[in-house]
């Protein structure tokens, strides 16, 4: 089975370099938004792993809930604390935060940001609910500038993630990495958009990193993906149409094969060297 990549900056191309010799492995999904769209662990769910999705947006947790039944999908937000939570809605993106400075900027911007309450929970509570005797090969965090109260509700020496990768636009301030990197941690690779850190008793793991994604990791992008080639309604239509066509030619060939394979032909072919014979 191909490698599709679905994440935006090849973040599942990188964790299935260093994971892909576990056949049924765990994820735990902060921020999880699109089952497909822009997903670091599609790929992986395609491939038999399965995981913990949290999302607090009714759409998205709802897609979750119908395309990932081996998953756990938890509607709310991860926090530093259980409760009630103002949390800003931006429909239709992945770009909703429950950050109020976050919020009124994208506000500024003629985003439409709607206010809404919604269930915060620690990670710690989650994990211990549906991940107290799992393994968790990785941690993805993609929560809009919400990351400090995030990490201060996990319990790192309970619960050790061998891969966390976080979603962090070089503009950010990192305060909160000390908690990662405290907890027994190291940072071994900014790509861009996220920062990745290797838990200390996985370091052997590292080499998977050294290199960016390249051709050598024989993965595909997933139709519609923002770095791949966009179709033309005409291209589309002749894809389709060619796609149409390699089905019957196949279908045809199976026919054929089964007719050049039937006791009928045979004996007719015996005949028909008896009588060239004859």
């Amino acid at each position: 089975m191909p490698f599709i990549s679905y994440a935006q900056n090849f973040e599942d191309v990188r964790l299935w370099r260093a994971l892909k010799q576990f056949e049924h492995g765990f994820y735990l999904d902060v921020g999880a938004n699109d089952p497909s769209h822009d997903s670091v662990t599609k790929a992986f769910y395609d491939h038999g792993w399965q995981g913990i999705n949290i999302e607090p947006m009714q759409n998205y947790y709802a897609a979750l809930c119908q395309q990932r039944p081996r998953d756990v999908t938890v509607q709310c937000i991860a926090s530093d604390r259980p409760g009630e939570v103002t949390f800003y809605g931006i429909p239709g993106t992945g770009l909703s935060t429950a950050d109020a400075d976050i919020a009124q900027q994208r506000k500024d911007l003629g985003m439409d940001v709607r206010s809404l309450t919604v269930k915060a929970r620690t990670l710690t509570s989650i994990c211990e609910e549906h991940a107290a005797d799992r393994a968790i090969h990785f941690l993805k965090i993609d929560v809009e500038g919400h990351e400090e109260t995030v990490l201060r509700g996990m319990d790192f020496s309970r619960f050790r993630p061998w891969i966390i990768v976080i979603e962090t636009p070089w503009q950010r301030d990192h305060t909160w990495e000390h908690l990662i990197t405290e907890a027994g941690y190291q940072s071994i690779l900014f790509d861009g958009l996220n920062t990745w850190f290797l838990a200390d008793e996985h370091m052997s793991l590292k080499p998977a990193f050294d290199i960016p994604p390249c051709n050598l990791d024989n993965f595909q992008l997933c139709r519609g993906h923002a770095l791949a080639h966009p179709l033309s309604a005409g291209e589309h239509d002749t894809a389709q149409q060619l796609a149409t066509a390699l089905r019957r030619a196949e279908h045809a060939e199976t026919q054929l094969q089964t007719l050049q394979n039937s006791r009928t032909v045979r004996m007719l072919q015996k005949l028909r060297n008896t009588l060239r014979r004859a």
